[in-house]
């Protein structure tokens, strides 16, 4: 069986049918075994807090995390914000790729300023945006 790019990858997005579209693609990509999904930015900073305690953390935590700008009650930016309070195990292990239907050149310089975020993708994902990916 070939080897994944990624043990775990985790997809951001109110949207179910944009979760849905872009777990599609991901797993059609073959890129990882396994995909947490969240829709909202709150239960996801709750899931990763809860993983960072655990002694597995670094074989669990998401390799990569596909996360939308525009979300109610907390959006992509309050997530980093939130995000940049972890340790180190999670900082280092989880990449953030900004996934976005916004094309509001501000929101990719604020996105620049983050340290984890690494790519910054139109939505939805395209195959060729995933099997492009080098991080």
């Amino acid at each position: 069986m070939a080897e994944h790019k990624y043990r775990t990858v985790m997809l951001i997005d109110d949207n179910e049918i944009d979760n849905l579209i872009n777990q599609k693609m991901i797993e059609a990509a073959a890129i990882t075994k396994h995909i947490y999904t969240h829709t909202g930015a709150k239960s996801a900073i709750e899931f990763l807090r809860n993983i960072e305690k655990l002694e597995v953390a670094d074989q669990v935590l998401p390799d990569l995390i596909f996360l939308d700008i525009d979300m109610p009650l907390m959006d992509g930016f309050q997530f980093l914000d939130e995000f940049e309070k972890f340790g180190s195990i999670v900082k280092k292990k989880c990449k953030i790729v900004m996934l976005t239907s916004s094309i509001n050149p501000q929101d990719f310089n604020k996105a620049k300023k983050y340290h984890n975020v690494k790519l910054y993708l139109n939505k939805p994902l395209s195959q060729e945006s995933i099997s492009s990916l080098t991080i």
